[in-house]
């Protein structure tokens, strides 16, 4: 079944109704409302058959924005006026995890929501196993995570990075059992987990446990090629919802090639290659949120825009987007999302920028203007300073090979 069959079958326009004025109050298991939400602009979608709604957008807190180029820092008066923009208009789910920003994502999500009520929005975390040595370890994180984000509960709670790697690590280190009694405690109220592996060890994984949620890598260029389409089917046949990380797949799909653009534009003068990416998954019927990782007040305008209200895409547009798709494909030279897993690199190689550059210069076919940016990253960083330690490799959720990537670009620039 390809795409656009697929779709064509199973969007269904009743689960895209817009909640737009919401109730005074609920119980501690129900909608999250406050004076903040009343009027909220953002498309809601209903958690199974419960009274909690989600905004269909939520705010991805791994790319925040940064004091400068140089100094990647939380730049915390932007990100003050993105949260409060996005409270605004009912964008009230935040999702962030251990090692965003080093930490500071937690922390600053822990300071910046302190003044709106815990009951007004929605806080997600993750546990991330490999940075566990044993099972004490597994609460020691937890309780961290709940100091850092100056909060008595998480509304949504993962495990984190599941793949057969770190599925083997939860098992090891009874995560879900811990996780289930945090649940039973009253510390969790959602538990799921955010996968990076093959569909087959998904089938295992959501055949494991009872899950609430899940969390997974959909977009329209990862659909057949990152086989998100067998991932979101699995997961609906179960009955489990589906969060959406990388609908841009780190920012790629809203800077597609020039010839992948045109035909956007073409079709749509008014809306943006990120707004056709984001209707792209929004339009499926069990994706209850798609996380975009905002890190610029623009950004957040433009996608408040795209979800108020959503818009599903329709059978020619969804034809349109397969045309650019297909014009974007022959340019693209490396799957890299700049989630940053793979960094720090042991001998200081500046991964996925040197990715990013390299997959710009293959899009815009500029060579000069990739060669004057890379020579600006310092010499022991670059492409050939990799020792082929193949540590990043064991981190990367694209299983990029990245080494042999590092070193094609190397021969390529010394070519």
């Amino acid at each position: 079944m390809n795409r656009r069959e697929f779709l064509k079958g199973a969007l269904t326009l009743a689960a895209l109704a817009p909640i737009t004025r919401l109730a005074a109050k609920a119980g501690a298991d129900g909608d999250k409302t406050s004076d903040v939400l009343q009027g909220s602009q953002v498309t809601r979608r209903r958690y199974k058959n419960s009274a909690l709604t989600v905004p269909l957008l939520g705010f991805g807190c791994m790319r925040l924005p940064q004091v400068s180029p140089d100094n990647q820092g939380i730049d915390y008066a932007t990100a003050k006026k993105m949260i409060d923009r996005a409270m605004k208009a009912g964008c009230n789910y935040f999702d962030t995890a251990y090692m965003y920003h080093g930490g500071e994502s937690e922390r600053c999500l822990g300071e910046l929501l302190k003044p709106y009520s815990r009951d007004s929005y929605y806080l997600t975390d993750k546990m991330p196993v490999w940075f566990a040595r044993n099972s004490g370890d597994i609460e020691k994180i937890f309780n961290e995570q709940l100091a850092r984000c100056k909060t008595g509960y998480f509304d949504f709670y993962m495990l984190h990075a599941l793949d057969t790697a770190n599925w083997s690590l939860a098992q090891k280190y009874k995560a879900y059992e811990f996780l289930a009694r945090m649940k039973k405690e009253g510390k969790i109220r959602r538990l799921g987990f955010s996968f990076h592996d093959t569909p087959e060890v998904l089938q295992k994984i959501v055949n494991a446990y009872e899950w609430d949620f899940a969390q997974i890598q959909l977009n329209y260029l990862d659909w057949e090629l990152y086989r998100s389409r067998e991932q979101y089917e699995i997961l609906t046949k179960a009955g489990i919802p589906v969060i959406v990380m990388e609908p841009l797949r780190g920012g790629s799909l809203a800077s597609l090639s020039p010839d992948a653009t045109e035909i956007l534009r073409k079709a749509d003068p008014r809306s943006s290659n990120a707004a056709w990416a984001l209707r792209y998954v929004a339009s499926l019927p069990n994706v209850l949120c798609v996380l975009s990782g905002m890190s610029l007040p623009e950004h957040m305008e433009d996608n408040i825009k795209t979800f108020s209200p959503l818009k599903p895409l329709t059978d020619n547009e969804r034809k349109t987007l397969d045309q650019a798709l297909t014009a974007y494909r022959k340019r693209l030279a490396v799957p890299c999302t700049a989630c940053r897993y793979c960094m720090p690199c042991p001998v200081g190689v500046e991964i996925p920028k040197i990715f990013g550059l390299y997959n710009q210069y293959k899009i815009s076919g500029n060579k000069w203007l990739f060669s004057n940016n890379y020579n600006a990253i310092p010499e022991d960083s670059r492409a050939s300073a990799c020792v082929n330690c193949g540590k990043c490799m064991k981190h990367c959720p694209q299983k990029i090979q990245i080494p042999a990537e590092l070193k094609k670009i190397a021969a390529e620039l010394n070519g």
